[in-house]
Order: structure tokens, then sequence, then C-alpha cells
């Protein structure tokens, strides 16, 4: 047996005097930083009047909770170690509480940016912290339970935040969408502070260099991916700067971690066959689930005419088959192989997005609901197994170190799958309308006459708007298609990477 195996066995359960309470309070805290990431996306417009924002300016709201977690998630390793994870845990609810309310009575612009930059550097913490708790106080023959309940969380919290964004919104006021992290919150941290366990502090020296070279890095790429379809793309010199300091940062970052004495993260961890593809499979997952959560909104409503409420409604079924099969996984986690689960739940999404790439204009919402079932499902399957896997083969130690590796990699590979396939919707729009509206001839129209349309004054203008809406509708249809068939691609294609994956040593009997 492996070192790391070994070290896995032998790990000690850090023992609380109320599990379940415990428990309850890390999902709190993480449905609470999961659910802010996407809820705020619905009131954009509210807040844009609300702020004196432009259009442009106000996506800044998103930009910056997104930046500041980046950039601090990969420090979660060195603070937990050095101040202990009990303080950072606290320390991060309670920051993330004081910020919502501040973001809630934010009254122009630079405070907001201010306010969700403190947000989101508090939050960033919370996400790989709750996952390395979880695991720690549960024994190793529960893991799969612990991945599966802690996965509900993490999973669910993108798909239902625009929903109950959207209904905060829409019945209240946009700032609710902060001020309801406050009673939550201090629920949350009165659990914490009662039940939460903190691993012994280490004196870790902190690697400067490679963190500034990381931090650039992820920010200039996490700015090239939010700005550049608004941007239009290296057609800006902003992009180019972006590309051009990312490309550098992340570099420096790289050879700093493979030549120097102290780097970083343990070079050890990153030899890990399994943890490192399990962050491939985490930028695949982030891609698969934020790019589809980004595209089927948008489309539902202007493609097919859906409400907002009816269109979160429609979506909803997603998050119950996330739900069903990461309970699922944790059942069958001891009798079946998880990298089985996990070629599973990659083809069961191959298909969901197969179905999804042959949708008409027609339809009706039936094949969106069973569609979204059926996705959920395999993406759960994925999540839960993978997580298994990935610190099965890990020495306790790395466990945060590792977590916030998986985290951010999640995030960076939805930022990406959702920047490629927005580009390719507009491109794929444009190239199709134009395709599409080429074929509009007087025989096509018959027997509306565009000679006789131009004559007939308001009345002709009204029908050759109506009929450069629905070309462009198509156009925007067979825009959508193509992106599902690209996302397709990329499930099909990890399929085979599972056969490179260790498979996790026995899980250890209990006797109970």
């Amino acid at each position: 047996m492996s070192a790391s195996a070994a070290a896995a066995h032998g790990q000690p359960v850090v023992e609380v005097s109320n599990k379940p309470l415990l428990i309850v309070g890390i999902m709190l805290a993480m449905i609470m930083q999961v659910l802010d990431s996407t809820i705020a996306n619905v009131a954009l417009p509210h807040m844009q009047a609300s702020l004196g924002a432009t259009f442009d300016s106000v996506s800044w709201v998103l930009t910056s909770y997104i930046l500041a977690t980046a950039i601090a998630m990969p420090l979660t390793g060195w603070l937990s170690d050095r101040f202990g994870s009990r303080r950072l845990f606290i320390f991060s609810v309670a920051g993330f509480i004081v910020t919502s309310m501040l973001c809630g009575i934010a009254v122009n612009l630079p405070e907001m940016v201010l306010f969700r930059v403190l947000q989101g550097a508090s939050a960033a913490f919370v996400g790989p912290l709750s996952q390395s708790v979880m695991l720690d106080i549960t024994p190793r023959e529960q893991h799969a339970k612990a991945m599966a309940v802690w996965g509900m969380g993490i999973m669910v919290g993108p798909i239902m935040g625009p929903i109950i964004g959207g209904w905060l919104t829409d019945n209240y006021n946009w700032r609710w969408i902060f001020y309801i992290n406050v009673p939550i919150g201090i629920a949350t941290l009165a659990i914490l502070i009662a039940l939460l366990p903190s691993r012994p502090v280490l004196r870790r020296s902190f690697d400067l260099f490679g963190f500034s070279m990381l931090a650039v890095g992820l920010a200039a790429l996490q700015l090239m991916l939010d700005r550049g379809h608004q941007e239009d793309w290296l057609q800006s010199w902003e992009i180019r700067i972006e590309l051009g300091l990312a490309i550098i940062g992340i570099w420096l970052f790289l050879v700093h971690m493979a030549t120097g004495r102290r780097p970083m993260f343990d070079r050890d961890m990153l030899k890990n066959r399994n943890l490192l593809l399990g962050l491939f499979f985490m930028t695949n997952i982030g891609a698969l689930l934020m790019a589809t959560m980004a595209l089927l909104p948008p489309m539902l409503q202007t493609v097919y005419g859906y409400p907002v409420i009816e269109t979160g409604l429609v979506l909803a079924p997603r998050g119950i088959g996330v739900l069903f099969s990461l309970a699922l996984a944790g059942i069958l986690a001891g009798r079946v192989d998880p990298r089985a689960l996990i070629g599973t739940g990659m083809a069961i999404t191959a298909a969901s997005l197969w179905w999804m790439a042959h949708w008409s204009l027609d339809m009706s919402f039936h094949p969106v609901i069973w569609s979204g079932l059926l996705q959920g499902a395999g993406i759960g399957l994925i999540f839960s197994s993978m997580n298994l896997v990935a610190f099965a083969t890990l020495p306790p130690r790395h466990r945060t170190d590792a977590a916030s590796l998986l985290y951010l990699v999640r995030n960076l590979g939805a930022s990406v799958g959702i920047s490629i396939c927005t580009a390719q919707l507009a491109r794929t729009t444009q190239a199709s309308h134009e395709i599409l509206a080429g074929n509009i001839t007087e025989t096509s129209l018959a027997p509306l006459n565009p000679h006789l349309l131009e004559g007939a004054g308001s009345v002709g203008a009204s029908l050759f708007s109506m009929i450069d809406a629905e070309i462009t509708r198509q156009a925007m249809m067979i825009g959508y298609i193509n992106d599902f068939y690209l996302l397709m691609t990329v499930a099909l294609v990890s399929i085979p990477l599972v056969l490179l994956l260790k498979r996790p040593p026995p899980v250890p009997t209990t006797g109970r």
C-alpha cells in the first residue's frame, strides 16, 4: 500500500458533541456562499437603476465578487494552518454576514463594488473549509455519504440562486438578496462557535512570490473571461493585456511551483494522480453545469417566450435530479467502484446534452423538464464520486489545500465554459441570421410582396420587423443547439480519462 493510502487509512476522526447540528451549520454556510454567487444575476437591472449605474458598469457587481473569490481562495490552506481552521471558518462566516449587510445598504456603484470585493474575499474560504471539516468529522467508511450531503448544497445552490433572487426582487426589493443572509448567517455562526472543532496550528512559511503570480494570473484571466464578450475579445487592447498578464502570471507560478524551495502548495500533493485528474473533472463539471445554467434562462425567455417565474419552475427539476443522484451515489459508494459512477455520470450528462441539441422551436416544456432531470442526475453522480476519489489516496494534511484547488478550478471551469459558449452563441447567431435572411425572397414571402409592404407605411414596417424577429429567433436557436453540441463533446471526451483514475483503497469495516 502507498504511503498516501496508508495515511488515508490512519486518518483520525475529529470528535464533536453534536455532529448532526454541526453539519446543519456547515451546510447553511455553504449554501449561503454558493447562492450568493448567482442570486444577484437576476437583480442587475434593478440595481442599475437604484445605484445610478450604466448597463456596462453594473456588471462589476458580479465581476468584483468573482475576482475577490478567485484571488483569496488559494490562501485557504495557509491561513487555516497559520491561524487555525476554526478561527478562519468563523471569521469567514462573520465577515460574510457583515459584508452582505453592507451590500444591502450600498447607495452607489463604487460602494457596492467595494462591499462585493470584501464579501467575495470572506466567502472564498467557506467552500474549501466546509468540505475539509466534513471529511475530518466523518469516519472514512462514511466519506461517500458526507460528500453526497455536502454536494447537495454546492450543486443545488447555483440552480436555485436565480429562482430565489427573482422571487425576492419581484416581491420585495433587490436589497433583500443580501439582507436574507443576515438572519441565516447569525444562526449559522452560533452553531459554528458552539460546535466547530479545529486542527492544530502549524507554522508554515508564506510563499509571497508564488501567491502574487497566481493572484495576478487568476485576476487577469477572470477579467478577460468576464469582459471578453463585452469588449469583442482580442479586438480590444484591454483583453490583449489581460490575456498577456494571465499567461505570464500563471506560467511564472507553475515554474515557481516546480523549482521553488518552499512553493505555495506541497509538490507531493500535486503528484497524486487522482487529485490531478480530479482537478480536470471539476473544471469540466463547472463548465457543464454553469454554462448550461447560463444558457437556459435567456433561451427560454427570448426564444420560447417564458416569463421569469415559469422559467425558474421549468428549470427546478434539474436540482431534483442532482439531489437524487447524490443520494444514490452515497448509497452505492461502498458497493460500486466510484470510477464506474463517474463514467456513468459523464455518459448521462452527454446524453442529456444530445437531447437538448435536438430541441425544436415548437416543442412543449416537457423536454426541458426531463432533459434537466437527466442532466442533474448525471452531474450529481460525477460530483459526489469525484470528490470521494480525489481525496481517497490523499493524506489528511493536504485536504484543505486540495479542497481549495478543486473549488477554484470548478469556478474557473464555469467562467471558461460560460465565456466560450456565449462567444460561440453570438458568432453563430450572427452567421445564421445572415444565411437565413439571404433566403428571404419574393417567392418565400409570397403572398407578402416586399414592394407592396414598403408602400404600406407603418404596417409594412411592423411586418418587416416581425419577419426579422422570427429570423433572429431561429438563428438564436441554431446558436444554442451548437453550444449544446459543444458541451456534449466535452462530456464525451472526458469519459475515457476515468480509466486513468486509481481505485480508492478498500473501506475499513467498523463492525457496526
